[in-house]
């Protein structure tokens, strides 16, 4: 291929791809999305996003765009409550926030980059060689072509990207079907986690003062046709279940969803790459899904900018099919665990009682929640001696950093990676560990501080944290820069030749 139209082409502009729009941009990685629709959607299936996904916008400094952020406390699995303030940073998610509201920020966001977004392009066709890739697009002034070095499906269940590059999409047929939808004009109790009530289960999710939006299972039902029901058929079957008449509300908005679960084989062949729904479907449960989309970009995006930017390696990005199929693959077993716990017949009793009586351990409770709200994931990244590495930093309070201007004061983990790149904290402050990093400070921002945090790192006296906010090697005991240089050699490549050695780097400063 003569010449590249951008280095990196994304197909959907929903949540997954704007963010990974976002994320290549501050990578400085010529970013275009395409997106199918002419204006964005109004409607909202996502009603909120998870607490790691809380954590991943607030570590691009994204949070504060969605203005005052309420999170739910309290959450359920299976429809058996738990409080999930047991772990640090748990919550159910944050409440009320629809999925368009979502896009706008991070439409917002990935443009003021300079990310370039057409609307009303529909992908028709893709072919990739060693060179990049090459995709066909139907638009309103014709067919074009577009060159790219890589291409991303961002692109739905259905995705065309997917279709296209021949990636299997094995998982199960839906089973049950859940109808939904958004309400004005009858006042409704709010019924957050669900109410099973003979012959199936029923939802009201609070949409604002005088909206909200109706959930309703009825074990058994069927309808004609592939479309959405229609607010007839739901209030009839919320009627059966309830003995309530929501006949005379009116209706915004109607769908549906099922239990089918799907998982892509191969999240990477070659120069095509697959996130969000694209990649994996489930019943939607606790904000799983839109947010594992949003991980995925947060795992993509530094290692595409790696590679294009000259730094890593091609083989890192494998590392993104390795680290996120797990993840996704997790979420689509504890969604349909919860499936059955939620939407099963009396039959299913004993097995509540017993998963009831397990929940008055706080251990089970902890599982349960890190599992649902993304904070357990833990990577393989090759160091396994501390019970940190691969886990995700918490927004740790670091005192004592050298802020702009040269003066000391207090500073945030999350603020630090504003900017997407990756962080070594240096804890101990003796320069062994900025020595041992100095050929990689154009590519990481090195940070000393005069005194231990509190927290998770309180033990630490050095950690090298990756863009996405994972930590990659710990220092602790001994040679603190022990295994250092392999751990910055393996996430962002070779060392830089020609280097002076780095000293203490100012909050949002670039060596």
């Amino acid at each position: 291929m003569q010449g590249f139209d951008a280095d990196v082409v994304v197909v959907g502009a929903g949540p997954a791809g704007l963010m990974l729009a976002g994320e290549l941009r501050l990578a400085g990685v010529r970013t275009v999305v395409l997106d199918l629709l002419a204006e964005p959607m109004r409607q909202s299936r996502a009603l909120g996003f998870s607490a790691r996904a809380i954590e991943e916008f607030d570590q691009r400094g994204l949070l504060a765009r969605f203005g005052d952020v309420q999170t739910i406390p309290f959450g359920h699995f299976g429809g058996l409550p738990i409080d999930y303030r047991v772990v640090e940073g748990g919550s159910y998610g944050a409440r009320g926030i629809p999925q368009s509201r979502t896009e706008e920020v991070l439409a917002g966001w990935a443009t003021e980059l300079g990310a370039v977004i057409y609307r009303e392009h529909e992908v028709v066709g893709l072919t990739a060689d060693d060179a990049g890739v090459e995709v066909d697009v139907a638009t309103p002034e014709g067919p074009k072509r577009l060159r790219a070095r890589y291409a991303a499906g961002c692109d739905g269940a259905r995705s065309t990207v997917r279709k296209l590059t021949g990636i299997d999409f094995p998982g199960t047929d839906p089973t049950v079907e859940l109808w939904f939808a958004d309400v004005t004009g009858c006042p409704l109790r709010p019924r957050f986690a669900g109410e099973r009530v003979p012959g199936g289960m029923v939802m009201v999710l609070p949409l604002g003062p005088e909206a909200n939006r109706v959930i309703v299972y009825e074990r058994g039902m069927k309808r004609q046709g592939d479309g959405a029901p229609s607010f007839t058929e739901i209030a009839a079957a919320w009627q059966r279940l309830t003995g309530e008449d929501i006949g005379g509300a009116q209706p915004l908005w109607t769908s549906f969803t099922t239990d089918s679960s799907r998982q892509a084989a191969e999240y990477r062949r070659g120069r095509v790459f697959l996130l969000g729904d694209a990649a994996h479907i489930h019943l939607p449960i606790g904000a799983q899904g839109m947010s594992a989309g949003i991980g995925d970009a947060m795992n993509l995006g530094w290692k595409l900018g790696a590679v294009l930017n000259g730094h890593a390696p091609e083989e890192l990005l494998d590392t993104y099919h390795s680290e996120r199929h797990p993840v996704a693959a997790g979420i689509l077993n504890n969604t349909l665990a919860q499936r059955t716990l939620y939407l099963g017949a009396d039959d299913m009793n004993p097995m509540r009682e017993v998963m009831t009586e397990l929940l008055a351990y706080e251990e089970v409770q902890r599982r349960l929640v890190g599992m649902v709200t993304g904070l357990d994931i833990r990577y393989d990244v090759g160091q396994a001696d501390h019970p940190l590495v691969g886990r995700r930093l918490p927004n740790v309070e670091l005192p004592d950093v050298e802020l702009a201007g040269g003066q000391p004061g207090k500073e945030s983990a999350f603020r630090l990676l504003h900017a997407g790149r990756g962080i070594l904290l240096d804890l101990h402050g003796d320069g062994e560990v900025r020595a041992a990093a100095g050929p990689w400070t154009d590519r990481i921002d090195v940070v000393t501080t005069a005194s231990r945090p509190a927290g998770a790192l309180a033990d630490v006296e050095a950690a090298l944290v990756r863009p996405d906010g994972h930590l990659a090697w710990i220092g602790a005991g001994g040679s603190r820069a022990s295994g250092l240089p392999e751990a910055l050699a393996r996430w962002f490549g070779r060392p830089h030749k020609s280097h002076r050695p780095a000293a203490p780097a100012a909050v949002g400063a670039r060596p």
